[in-house]
């Protein structure tokens, strides 16, 4: 089963994300901050970090930098309620992620996910 580490600061958002992902099929993991996102990673393996850009104690940019180095092959997908966000110190993520923004609609995040997934 393809696995993906949910990291998203807010909890109904975390929630709805997570039931959205399982329910096609999914196997999620999730977490309310990029520290203890980046912790899930060194316990298992996970095909896709989806994480938050904005978060308390470890943001996604940060997050997403130290995960491809712990799991080099990981896709790596951010969701963001800020449009404009650049990812310039993090040029690698530009090439290898999607971005995504906030507010999106469930069934749009899986197709993206499943897109991501298939590539």
């Amino acid at each position: 089963m393809r696995t993906i580490l949910l990291a998203e600061d807010d909890d109904s958002m975390r929630w709805y994300l997570a039931k959205a992902l399982e329910r096609a099929g999914y196997d999620v993991i999730s977490y309310g901050n990029g520290a203890e996102a980046f912790e899930g990673l060194k316990a298992r393996p996970v095909t896709l970090l989806l994480t938050d850009i904005v978060m308390p104690e470890m943001d996604g940019i940060e997050l997403a930098k130290r995960a491809s180095q712990l799991q080099p092959g990981m896709k790596i997908m951010f969701i963001t309620g800020f449009a404009a966000v650049a990812l310039q110190d993090f040029p690698e993520a530009a090439r290898q992620s999607r971005v995504l923004s906030k507010p999106i609609h469930l069934k749009d995040l899986v197709r993206e996910v499943d897109r991501m997934l298939a590539a």
